[in-house]
């Protein structure tokens, strides 16, 4: 019998991650390469993060949990929306997840049926799209035509055309880094409700904004689906730990959910990610290299003819127009990895339509790995490009 795999099994791959398959081949050969494909921090987890896992495992037992998560670990959620936002959230609404890839699967999963049509922004996170797809919900791709965020007008207008039934949208946003002003992100989420469209909000790179402050779109309601993730700015992407925030109404369907996807997520990573909290001292040291990186980048990469396509408000990333230098990104990424050892990811990740004419750089890694990513580009591109 012929094996073949079926539609869902057709999804366009995620390129930063072949890109970051394609880095590591060479460093395995022993090629000195420098990453700025994947939005990984380079710096560990926090101190107590680590020495809570090292502890929990030399008591020995690490098992299940329930599957909404340690009811600790959501308390210490629910206190940190008071202390950061100044929102009284219930932490029986708070489900903990498998990373915040687990909370989307879980949110598309328990909010929409097949066929149901979400709309989200393009340029945007791929895996948006890919899960959706795979699950046999319709994504309306808003094309921004130069706007750094989807807003209100854009939601009107895809819903007068066929109605929607959920949007979903970031700020801090990947893979511009932009963040959606208040008063914007204000009548985004109250167009919805007025429309009667359900709304996702992507946190996942909150505390990484760095010029305002952050503002959740639990602000503006109790019907609002948040999800959010340790990953980013507490660096813990490889512990897979996340969590959502839910409105009453969802949270039985995406616990009875979670309970046949994931049993749970892991308990060594949700008896660590308590202590992130605690850290903030450590990793804000983090953010501020980070935003060093971010004044080098902004001023090198436009010099470089790499101008930026969006406000580098936030997360780290840089959203470059390469139309300059090519109008194939994909195949300009692969020659700048193979003859410039610099990794970075073709904007067809994030713009199926337009993505041919991006470039998405992240920062995340040590001032010296950007100052010599920025130098190897500058020769590579007098001589190559």
């Amino acid at each position: 019998m012929r094996v073949s795999s079926s539609h869902r099994g057709q999804v366009e791959p995620f390129h930063a991650m072949d890109v970051l398959a394609g880095a590591n081949r060479l460093i395995a050969q022993g090629v000195d390469v420098i990453s700025m494909a994947v939005g990984q921090p380079s710096d560990p987890a926090p101190q107590a993060v680590r020495r809570a896992a090292a502890e929990a495992l030399e008591r020995g037992r690490i098992g299940y949990t329930d599957a909404l998560g340690l009811m600790r670990l959501r308390q210490t959620i629910a206190q940190h929306y008071h202390e950061h936002y100044g929102l009284d959230i219930s932490p029986e609404r708070i489900a903990v997840t498998t990373g915040s890839s687990a909370a989307f699967n879980l949110a598309f999963l328990a909010m929409f049926d097949v066929g149901d049509r979400v709309a989200i922004a393009a340029p945007g996170y791929p895996a948006y799209r890919n899960i959706m797809a795979a699950l046999g919900i319709e994504v309306v791709e808003v094309e921004l035509q130069g706007a750094s965020f989807l807003g209100a007008e854009h939601l009107r207008a895809q819903h007068a055309k066929k109605p929607l039934k959920g949007v979903l949208f970031a700020s801090p946003a990947n893979p511009t880094g932009t963040v959606t002003p208040q008063a914007e992100l204000t009548q985004l989420v109250h167009a919805a409700r007025d429309l009667g469209i359900m709304v996702i909000s992507d946190e996942i790179y909150h505390r990484l904004s760095y010029d305002v402050p952050d503002m959740t779109a639990l602000a503006y309601g109790e019907d609002v689906t948040v999800i959010n993730s340790f990953s980013k700015y507490y660096c813990m992407t490889g512990w897979r730990i996340g969590w959502m925030v839910l409105p009453q109404e969802l949270v039985r369907p995406v616990e009875r959910i979670a309970q046949s996807l994931y049993i749970s997520a892991p308990e060594l990573s949700q008896i660590a990610a308590i202590e992130a909290f605690s850290a903030t001292q450590e990793l804000e040291a983090v953010k501020a290299r980070y935003a060093q990186n971010r004044q080098l980048l902004m001023q090198r990469l436009p010099e470089l003819g790499f101008p930026l396509a969006a406000p580098m408000d936030g997360a780290f990333y840089a959203f470059c127009d390469v139309s300059r230098h090519t109008n194939d990104s994909m195949e300009f990424a692969g020659r700048m990895l193979a003859q410039a050892h610099v990794a970075a990811t073709p904007g067809k990740d994030f713009d199926p339509l337009q993505g041919h004419r991006y470039i998405r750089f992240s920062y995340a890694g040590s001032n010296s790995d950007m100052v010599e990513a920025l130098a190897r580009l500058e020769r590579w591109l007098k001589n190559h490009a």
